[in-house]
């Protein structure tokens, strides 16, 4: 029977807005990581089938099929395929699925998998076209009065306003979100001091600038200095830029092969694609699909939370990992444990598979058997994958 496992997995360092990678173009930092991964892995890259790539604000440079164009900036041959997914922050999550699922059903033997995002070039919002608060417009208007009728709010339907949301439902309180806030950076900083993220990142060389590890960690951030940062989204509410996710560039890639395809080409697998599925959930809170598709995950895989060595979920905001290890009972040392978006960043085409790299690579040092990782995605669905070491 075939599988789907992945032999590599390698992504830029995490460029801050405005920072290090901000002039660089889209398909040429796709096309860089795509480079590395083929030389990392000694790969020819003859032998890939096709490219799948995440993306999400594809206007500008994102537009034009990113994904196919990456390939092209790698210097791959023309008879490389390539094409891009939008689900929103899952768009390289979902870039493993799609890529797991043509090797397994034998649509393809060796298929790239990965994302970019340039957020300091093409901001959130660049590709709207109307007015509609953020996102959603007529497809979502029946759930406005939701937000219209919610003391505080405004109706605007946004996540921001969704985080506030889940925060009420879940009794977080401003100091409970700020001091996970707080860990994040400190776990990041101490992942990043330790080397932990090196087998992951590969350098980026753009223009006399050598850009070799994250840009968004905080050092010395406290619970006093978040205290401090106003709430855009609701007055005397929790949610800041201190406990969300930064804005952020950077490109990820992992290949995907079977197990047969692998031993055939020399090649040593991580880890293989054990259970991968997306859920839906409420489009007004909208983070907090993790939720169902974490419980989809662990009924189709037969495993229980406890089995899971390591989880990745997404820090869009503070709340969203928290209400879900509320609801999960998630041990607080194997969520997210050497830091998430909060300090890492949030490229968001490229976030699925950045959290894929890093799960990987810490089921690879500490030995662990099986990771999650999860997360939330604009209009309220969610994709959910576990892995296991091999």
């Amino acid at each position: 029977m075939r599988d789907a496992v992945i032999v590599d997995a390698v992504r830029s360092p995490i460029g801050r807005r405005n920072g290090g990678l901000a002039g660089m173009h889209a398909v040429a930092l796709s096309g860089h990581v795509l480079q590395q991964l083929a030389l990392r892995t000694g790969i020819d890259p003859t032998v890939i089938d096709d490219v799948h790539w995440g993306n999400v604000i594809s206007i500008g440079q994102q537009s034009g099929n990113v994904g196919r164009m990456a390939v092209l900036a790698a210097g791959w041959p023309e008879s490389i395929p390539g094409f891009t997914i939008d689900r929103q922050c899952g768009s390289s999550q979902q870039a493993i699925s799609t890529a797991a699922a043509a090797v397994i059903s034998g649509q393809a033997d060796v298929v790239v998998a990965g994302g970019v995002e340039m957020m300091s070039n093409v901001p959130m919002g660049a590709a709207n076209v109307a007015d509609t608060g953020d996102m959603g417009g007529p497809a979502v208007t029946r759930y406005a009065d939701v937000l219209h009728s919610t003391p505080g709010f405004d109706g605007r339907f946004n996540q921001g306003a969704g985080a506030e949301l889940i925060a009420r439902q879940y009794r977080l309180s401003r100091t409970q979100i700020d001091e996970y806030a707080v860990e994040s950076h400190e776990r990041a900083a101490a992942a990043q001091d330790s080397g932990d993220f090196d087998a992951e990142i590969t350098s980026v060389q753009f223009g006399d600038q050598k850009i070799v590890c994250d840009e968004g960690i905080r050092r010395g951030s406290t619970v006093d200095k978040l205290a401090s940062l106003k709430t855009p989204f609701l007055q005397d509410g929790v949610i800041t830029a201190g406990n969300a996710s930064q804005i952020s560039d950077g490109a990820s890639a992992l290949l995907i092969t079977t197990s047969e395809k692998a031993k055939s080409l020399g090649l040593t697998p991580l880890a293989r694609v054990h259970t991968a599925v997306v859920a839906g959930d409420d489009p007004v809170k909208m983070l907090t699909g993790p939720i169902p598709a974490t419980a989809l995950a662990l009924e189709r895989s037969g495993l229980s939370i406890d089995d899971i060595d390591a989880f990745e979920v997404n820090e869009a905001f503070a709340p969203v990992p928290l209400a879900w290890q509320i609801e999960t009972g998630a041990k607080s040392d194997r969520l997210n444990p050497v830091g998430g978006a909060i300090a890492l960043g949030h490229p968001l085409g490229a976030s699925g598979a950045r959290l894929a790299t890093t799960l990987l690579h810490y089921l690879q040092r500490t030995g662990g058997r099986y990771g999650l990782q999860t997360m939330c995605e604009g209009g309220g669905t969610a994709n959910a994958t576990i892995y296991e070491r091999i």
